[in-house]
């Protein structure tokens, strides 16, 4: 049985912060980097650091190890990119300098171009290392192991065969970053990293990004960093910009209710759809589709060209719908995406947050609407415990015909379960299926 994952604030580090109320405040500027990597961020408008990003790039600076308990959307690789890419501009070094572990080939793409971005007026290089590519691909990989390139941006499960095969050289390694390390225990990388490890200098500059402090990630801190700075953000709670709602529905209810929220609001441009199963992913296009909907799908089933591709079109707004599974539920930066469905309800109610916290970046406004059947209401009352409120219920319209009743055996008494109910002049309302008036766009600062 999977075990819940627990905060940060469970290990006792040496130092360390919490952000939970912390406001922005100080400028990249203030935090001292380089004339180039500044220039960089004003060409792409980015002035003011996040909070993590502020906590962070001074320790990082200073060669401390850390750890940092932070969901995606919070701006945590430039916190770990920027500060390694000033390094690599003001320290001499040689070889191959920083890896970087990541879960997904996607997450690893992403960051490679943030690093590209981020190093545009210096002389720093990446390069990617993940498994689908072709062979072009392979001798790229093959020729930065061994040769050395600044950053390298790999999954652990390519990175290990590169190592058995010693096509790799790491003698000179001073930095080791893990990130999304908690989704790479639930992936079954452990085994993976800790070899990865063993083939790396001991001494190095160790830095884990973690959304959970899973028992897992707990050994592997005591494992591998030393006396960590330790940065907590307020963990597993959407944001304040959400709009959050459940619909009780059952299945044959779903795409129907999806196609008149989607009719209900043409001024959403960018709608992502999550399937726990990546079974359904294309069963739920192809039923859009018959609706008028331009809709794509994306899973591990599709080729990685193909993959980039979809993704590509989707944060260009070419496809204003998107039926993923969990693979883009951290880690994936689009921006201004408008609204999420949960198609049913995500096995981990940590998941849950991760899926919603798609929408709603930057302190935008956004809508994450969750589609719960029968089986599904003890998930349900799960993300509610987690979360710490009740999720605004909607009611079905009535040319659907009736939903499910709510399971008091299912899922719990709902009735003063919680003390506190976050607000949403919503509820006990019938759903509003009138164009609502679209809000302004906001500058995205989740760099």
């Amino acid at each position: 049985m999977r075990r819940r994952a627990i905060s940060c604030k469970s290990i006792p580090p040496s130092k360390s912060v919490s952000l939970a109320h912390y406001k922005v405040q100080m400028t990249f500027k203030e935090l001292g980097l380089h004339d180039d990597v500044l220039n960089a961020l004003g060409y792409m408008n980015f002035e003011k650091a996040t909070p993590i990003q502020e906590q962070a790039i001074p320790q990082i600076l200073q060669g401390r190890d850390l750890i940092a308990c932070a969901q995606t959307g919070t701006g945590k690789t430039a916190a770990f990119i920027l500060p390694i890419i000033d390094k690599l501009v003001t320290q001499p070094h040689k070889g191959t300098n920083t890896l970087v572990i990541v879960p997904t080939r996607e997450l690893a793409i992403q960051i490679d171009q943030q690093i590209q971005g981020f190093s545009y007026f210096t002389p720093v290089h990446s390069q990617t290392v993940y498994g689908g590519g072709d062979a072009s691909g392979y001798i790229n990989e093959k020729k930065a192991l061994e040769i050395g390139v600044d950053i390298v941006v790999a999954t652990p499960g390519k990175l290990k065969s590169h190592l058995m095969m010693g096509l790799t050289n790491f003698d000179h390694l001073e930095h080791l970053i893990l990130d999304e390390a908690d989704r790479m225990m639930d992936m079954g990388f452990i085994e993976d990293i800790q070899f990865i490890i063993s083939k790396l200098p001991e001494k190095r500059q160790n830095l884990m990004f973690s959304a959970t402090m899973a028992p897992k990630i707990r050994t592997l801190v005591r494992e591998i960093l030393h006396e960590p700075f330790e940065i907590n953000l307020n963990l597993s709670k959407p944001a304040e910009g959400v709009t959050q709602q459940v619909y009780l529905a059952h299945d044959e209810q779903k795409v129907p209710l999806i196609s008149q929220v989607l009719k209900a609001h043409p001024e959403f441009t960018s709608t992502l759809i999550f399937s726990s199963t990546k079974k359904n992913v294309f069963t739920i296009v192809r039923a859009l589709r018959a609706k008028g909907f331009e809709v794509h799908g994306i899973s591990s089933d599709l080729e990685q060209k193909e993959r980039e591709q979809v993704l590509s079109d989707f944060r260009s707004r070419r496809t204003p719908v998107l039926v993923a599974t969990d693979v883009l539920s951290r880690g994936i930066d689009i921006q201004d995406i408008n609204l999420v469905v949960n198609y049913d309800a995500p096995s981990n109610a940590e998941d849950y947050v991760h899926r919603v916290g798609r929408t709603a970046r930057s302190n935008t406004k956004g809508m994450a609407i969750t589609l719960v059947n029968g089986k599904d209401m003890r998930r349900l009352q799960e993300i509610e415990s987690l979360i710490g409120y009740e999720i605004t219920r909607m009611p079905m319209p009535e040319v659907l015909g009736p939903a499910p009743e709510w399971r008091i055996g299912s899922g719990g008494n709902r009735k003063n379960r919680f003390r506190k109910k976050k607000p949403n002049s919503s509820e006990g309302k019938r759903p509003n299926f009138r164009k609502a008036k679209p809000s302004k766009p906001k500058g995205d600062s989740n760099h």
